[in-house]
């Protein structure tokens, strides 16, 4: 799994009364060789846990308990489904000088996500469905088991106005690494563990376009097509 670099940046001052926002898309992408796939049990009203399948080449699989966790997950404005508890993670680091991270300045609300094939972004890669494999989220609070993916060469995409899509960025200045982390607390094992990060670097207060920060490089942030992040 890798984190696509956070896109279509912008400011969201309504969310929270009196909070400056700064909203991000993402997209969680599985560049493996096998599906990313969880399924889960029930454990009680909230939670499920979550045991690892992996495909053989020659057939068959194998079922790991790696600790993750299903989470019931309520959506603003929408319903309850059930995520990958801490299957990403917002963060945002300061900079020195040189373009350096020095410390965590802030995290963002969201760490759940479904997991699932919505956007066909690497069709080339080698095992990748045609079509796709796993569906949206379940939203049946009965269920008692559920298995949820990401198949070879799909993405599971989600826009900037999506709920909590953000990290607070209210009285920060200067400049900063804007950072999406897959898989944080490593609740899925990955041929690969070390490609699950994306960052942008931004200068705030926040502006579109480019950032004049040390290693921010000259390709405009916020400025970017925000319904397909494949376009760019």
């Amino acid at each position: 799994m890798v984190m696509k670099r956070p896109f279509g940046l912008e400011l969201d001052r309504s969310e929270v009364r009196g909070r400056t926002l700064l909203r991000a898309g993402n997209s969680i992408d599985n560049v493996g060789t096998g599906p990313a796939e969880l399924h889960g049990t029930r454990l009680g009203p909230r939670f499920m846990r979550g045991r690892q399948r992996i495909y053989k080449r020659g057939g068959g699989r194998l079922g790991i308990n790696t600790g993750a966790r299903l989470f019931f997950k309520f959506v603003p404005g929408q319903k309850r489904y059930w995520k990958f508890y801490r299957a990403a993670s917002f963060t945002l680091w300061r900079l020195d000088g040189d373009g350096r991270r020095i410390d965590l300045a802030r995290r963002g609300p969201k760490v759940s996500y479904c997991l699932r094939d919505l956007s066909h972004s690497r069709p080339g890669r080698s095992r990748s469905p045609r079509r796709f494999v796993y569906p949206a989220c379940s939203t049946d609070p009965a269920k008692r088991r559920v298995t949820i993916g990401t198949s070879v060469g799909w993405s599971d995409v989600y826009p900037p106005g999506y709920p909590e899509q953000w990290i607070d960025v209210t009285g920060l200045r200067g400049c900063f690494s804007y950072q999406h982390t897959a898989d944080p607390a490593d609740g899925l094992y990955e041929s690969d563990e070390d490609n699950n990060s994306a960052s942008v670097t931004v200068r705030l207060p926040f502006r579109p376009g480019r950032q004049r920060c040390p290693g921010a490089g000259s390709t405009p942030v916020g400025d970017e097509e925000t319904s397909d992040p494949y376009r760019y």
